[in-house]
């Protein structure tokens, strides 16, 4: 009895931690207005039981942004379509974005492309094979002036089971975390890019 009650308590108190810390890692970094606004890609998940926006600015332009986005993407392409260099990014691509047995998961975490258009947004759909979930990712660019770029990511998550939201509330922090450190990698590499680059005034005065 103690125990079954210990237990409980941990469970309660590790409940209350998490939804103390949701928010936040929930909408990294997003606005209200972001958070609420419809985006490309939400309609392959209409009833999600979670959603989450995260975004972060960069220092450069759209076209700087979205060739890293594509780069990145063609890095994670699965094995079996091809080296990463051979070929740009498409819809039906199918992308690892974890490996075989993570989280016990057998076949890790692959998504393909659903929607694609340049400079603009890509779409990722992921559906398990025994359809316990269906899920969208999405990353949208943004024009704020000619050299900065607002860059928003969405999750958009439906679950069959009730019971495995509690276990996805688990798996939460983990995934804001890898989230966010992409999007800060994205950010990172290419406005170190846009500092080794010239610019056109440079090359004309050199």
């Amino acid at each position: 009895m103690a125990n079954a009650m210990r237990r409980t308590s941990e469970a309660a108190a590790l409940l209350g931690l998490l939804y103390a810390a949701r928010r936040y890692y929930r909408n990294w970094g997003a606005t209200k207005a972001e958070c609420r606004m419809a985006l490309p890609g939400d309609g392959s998940v209409t009833d999600p039981a979670i959603q989450t926006t995260e975004a972060v600015y960069i220092d450069a332009p759209v076209s700087a942004v979205w060739s890293e986005l594509l780069q990145s993407g063609q890095r994670r392409r699965d094995a079996d379509q091809g080296p990463p260099e051979s070929q740009q990014l498409a819809v039906g691509d199918v992308l690892r974005l974890a490996p075989e047995g993570w989280m016990g998961l057998p076949e890790g975490v692959r998504l393909s492309v659903a929607e694609l258009v340049g400079e603009k947004y890509i779409a990722l759909r992921g559906t398990r094979a025994d359809l316990r979930w269906n899920a969208v990712w999405s990353f949208h660019i943004q024009p704020h002036w000619e050299d900065r770029v607002r860059l928003l990511t969405r999750a958009r998550i439906a679950l069959r089971y009730p019971g495995e939201v509690f276990a996805m509330e688990l798996l939460r922090p983990v995934i804001a975390l890898g989230t966010r450190a992409f999007l800060l990698g994205v950010k990172h590499r290419v406005e170190r890019s846009q500092l080794t680059t010239p610019t056109p005034s440079a090359v004309e005065h050199g």
